[in-house]
């Protein structure tokens, strides 16, 4: 048992992870073109949030049960079916529900094969299986799973009795498959929480100050509730939310009421000086936060001391799909649709926050446009659970506005990196960092007497915000990949968990790795300059990983192979960066190619090259998706993207103020993967995040000769620092 998965070992029933049902028993659950008999019911706790998990879980499963990817069916995280996998973060399902299917599934195959056998009187090396058909080879004997198990399911214990095939045998993974989660996308049929409808379905909206710290201090609720089609308005405390027949008529009557509800100001706003602020500091070592002392700066008696600063703002998720969530009371019993990452962990926390028995709360996953870490999802459900608790037997969809996302969810923390290095005949002799950024944990879960629910908070009896504390696992939070990868003489790396709160902020994809490796590869960049050597030879005499070096070659090569088809009228330049995520998972070097406009300073991305190694690759589709989109997403961040707010602390509430990359400003990308068989799989959805902001910044110097260390690179600031 202690062989198993950790994924396996907490849910070890077979039935609960691999199921064999007749297809009309699902004929809701299936579109027209998967009505095949039989099925082969996949479950896993983790959820699809556009990472492709679905189809990857399915290749797997279909690997080791000899079937087709079209006889599976995957369900995803839900509370009432399944397994408990708590929640899909940290780019670890692959890792860890990849490797529970595996398992269960090459279990659920040998007994199988052992019943057929005894059924058969045959050796179980005589048969073969064939889409779920087990046939001898010495005789005319064939059964199919389905028949095999007679309408029943494998409710045993695994035991680890069978090993998966070797990756030698695999005749699925390693390759690509058609993503079973896009054809309904693509053809639009329903496929988004928005898309439910049940009968007598009402509507919602919810109504929030402009800030975390406002008050409700008047609204008329006999006015808004007298709009035509609203059937209720729910105020306690600062919590206000309006229901209606229609969805036109809630969006009506929250337009209404945002124009006479009466605010208190703001208690507090954003403190722009990071060092100056409350914090609780802990030095780092080897990935993990430690009660030690901290020591002074590391100092060197020879060599050339370099000291610099980066910067990173807030930032949004940005989903282009605001949050939302389908709450019904019926029955006693409370059932919630949420793009929520975590189901299990989601309904713990309502039923602390609603008085609730976790036992009568179903929390079912429904996909919603990607959230990339915690956004407003868990709030948006918990919002509807409010408005369910008022309105029982009402099936009540409630969906956020842009405002509402923009200004509501959490933020990915501002940060701010002190570097301080010595280097000496071409290598770093010490290396000092001190972080400085705020929490980047704020998920609602079950707190006792906490909540992390924002309509918690704003109730007459509230239940409190938790205090910030610091993080203390391997590589989270602020610290993640603050330890570089890099063989150093000497390292001090501390960590400063800012305290100040006006500011709500959770965890967005990669954490702090962002900020961490944009610091850490733009300033390897600056020391290889320093030192008279090529940024590539620097990094490769501070490495010894093979892996490591692999793909920074890889990425090295393929960028300087790399040409444009017109010659460059501006300043171009071309640099890579390199990280392996947490220091632990997946290694990606990322080489960009760019140019700098010499009037206005934009700067245009015409090329990108992404070299990875993420152990085994299960699909090799998806491993690009997850690379390019995040590499992407993370150009955004860089190039464009920061909270802004006006004098009063308040936020911008639209694309207006929140300028993303837009599909013309994408560069042309090349991957290069490299393929470990015999080693462990493992997510890679936000290993590109951190190299990229550093490959950008280097290429930009390359270019022109400027050093940009604050995100975002706007125009402005590259003209100005050009300028000094």
């Amino acid at each position: 048992m202690s062989d198993l998965p950790g994924a396996l070992q907490n849910n070890p029933i077979l039935s609960t992870w691999i199921r064999f049902e007749d297809a009309r028993s699902l004929h809701n659950q299936l579109t027209r073109d998967q009505v095949q008999d039989p099925k082969v019911i996949v479950r896993t706790g983790k959820v699809e949030l556009g990472q492709g998990i679905s189809t990857a879980i399915a290749m797997i499963a279909a690997e080791e049960l000899d079937v087709d990817i079209s006889q599976i069916v995957v369900q995803t995280g839900r509370t009432d079916l399944g397994p408990n996998e708590f929640i899909t973060a940290g780019s670890m399902s692959i890792e860890g529900s990849g490797a529970a299917v595996r398992a269960a599934a090459a279990e659920v195959r040998g007994l199988l094969l052992a019943r057929a056998a005894a059924r058969f009187e045959r050796d179980v090396d005589t048969l073969k299986v064939s889409k779920g058909v087990i046939t001898s080879t010495v005789g005319n004997e064939a059964i199919s799973y389905w028949e095999l198990l007679a309408g029943k399911q494998l409710d045993v214990a695994a035991v680890g009795g069978f090993a998966p095939r070797p990756p030698a045998a695999h005749r699925l993974v390693g390759r690509s498959a058609t993503r079973l989660d896009l054809p309904a996308k693509i053809t639009g049929r329903p496929a988004f929480i928005q898309d439910l409808r049940p009968e007598n379905l009402y509507h919602a909206r919810i109504v929030r100050p402009p800030v975390l710290t406002s008050r409700l201090a008047h609204l008329d609720r006999k006015e808004i509730e007298s709009l035509p089609g609203v059937h209720r308005v729910v105020i306690d405390g600062t919590f206000i939310g309006i229901v209606a027949a229609t969805e036109t008529a809630a969006i009506s009557a929250k337009r209404r009421a945002d124009l006479t509800v009466i605010w208190t100001e703001p208690e507090q706003q954003p403190d722009a000086d990071m060092t100056d602020q409350a914090r609780v500091s802990l030095l780092v070592e080897n990935g993990l936060p430690t009660d030690d002392p901290i020591p002074d700066l590391l100092y060197a008696d020879v060599g050339t001391r370099v000291q610099t600063t980066y910067t990173k703002p807030f930032h949004l998720h940005g989903s282009i799909g605001p949050s939302a969530a389908l709450a019904h009371l019926a029955d006693g019993r409370l059932t919630i649709h949420s793009h929520t990452q975590g189901p299990s962990i989601l309904a713990a926390a309502l039923a602390q926050a609603l008085a609730l028995d976790p036992k009568t709360i179903t929390v079912i996953h429904s996909e919603n446009a990607g959230c990339y870490g915690h956004n407003g999802a868990d709030d948006a459900a918990m919002d509807a659970a409010t408005l369910a608790m008022h309105c029982p037997g009402l099936p009540i969809m409630l969906k956020w506005d842009r405002s509402d996302e923009h200004r509501w969810e959490p933020f990915s923390p501002a940060a701010r990196l002190d570097l301080d290095a010595t280097v000496h005949d071409g290598r770093v002799v010490c290396w000092n960092a001190d972080i400085y950024s705020y929490s980047h944990s704020g998920r609602p879960g079950p707190m006792g007497s906490w909540s992390n629910f924002i309509a918690a908070w704003h109730r007459n009896e509230p239940i409190p915000r938790p205090p910030a504390r610091p993080g203390r696992g391997y590589h989270s939070g602020i610290h993640r990949n603050a330890d570089p990868y890099y063989e150093f003489a000497a390292k001090r790396i501390t960590k400063n968990l800012l305290t100040n709160q006006a500011v709500r902020t959770s965890s967005t994809r990669s954490l702090g790795a962002f900020a961490n490796v944009f610091a850490i590869e733009s300033f390897m960049d600056e020391l290889a300059h320093e030192c008279g050597v090529t940024p590539l030879d620097f990094r490769l005499r501070h490495l010894s990983d093979p892996r490591a070096i692999a793909v920074i070659q890889a990425a090295s090569d393929a960028l300087n192979a790399w040409q444009p088809k017109i010659a460059a009228r501006q300043p171009a330049g071309k640099a890579l960066a390199f990280a392996r995520y947490k220091n632990a998972k997946t290694y990606v070097a990322i080489g960009v190619a760019l140019t700098v406009d010499e009037q206005t300073f934009d700067v245009c991305l015409d090329h990108a090259v992404i070299a990875a190694d993420a152990g085994q690759i299960i699909d090799r589709d998806g491993l690009s998706n997850q690379l390019e989109g995040g590499m992407v997403q993370a150009a955004s961040w860089t190039l464009k993207e920061a909270v802004r707010f006006d004098e009063n602390g308040i936020p911008g509430g639209d694309w207006a103020a929140y300028p993303i990359l837009t599909f013309p400003e994408i560069p042309t990308t090349e991957i290069i993967l490299i393929d470990h068989p015999e080693e462990p799989c493992v997510g890679a959805g936000e290993a590109s995040h951190g190299p990229t902001p550093a490959a950008i910044s280097n290429a930009i110097f390359d270019a022109i000769g400027v050093r940009i260390r604050d995100i975002p690179f706007l125009p402005e600031q590259l003209r100005d620092t050009a300028i000094r």
